[in-house]
């Protein structure tokens, strides 16, 4: 599999994370009638704060992966970010999602997904000096 192809794969997976916490959103939406903000509802709001959250960071990192698989980065490398990436903002998602807020799904998700930032950032200003 080639950088960019890994890069395609994660691209697909990150999008499937945000398909899922939407839907999760719309079916809290119609189980608690709430069509415009939260109506004080916790599970919405968490749920709410899920997608948002994924929203924010997801783009920002599957941009990077595929700029770094663009200027040549080795596919290994597109592995590795790419999976911590999926497996931190699943776990966010997932943890944020059950309504469980100080869960350590979401503080692992937010670590893995600052270190995934990192990496990019560094390997990203690396290739393109290199």
């Amino acid at each position: 599999m080639s950088a960019l192809e890994a890069a395609a794969l994660y691209t697909a997976l990150n999008l499937l994370i945000l398909l899922l916490l939407g839907g999760g959103t719309g079916m809290a939406r119609s189980k608690h009638k709430v069509s415009i903000g939260t109506g004080g509802v916790a599970d919405l709001e968490c749920r709410m704060r899920a997608h948002a959250n994924a929203a924010e960071w997801i783009p920002g990192a599957l941009i990077g992966l595929v700029l770094l698989a663009l200027v040549g980065a080795p596919a290994l490398l597109i592995h590795v970010v790419g999976l911590v990436l999926t497996l931190a903002r699943a776990g966010h998602g997932l943890t944020m999602g059950l309504g469980k807020p100080s869960g350590p799904g979401r503080m692992i998700g937010t670590l893995g997904t600052v270190l995934v930032y990192v990496v990019l950032i560094g390997a990203l200003i690396w290739y393109a000096l290199m």
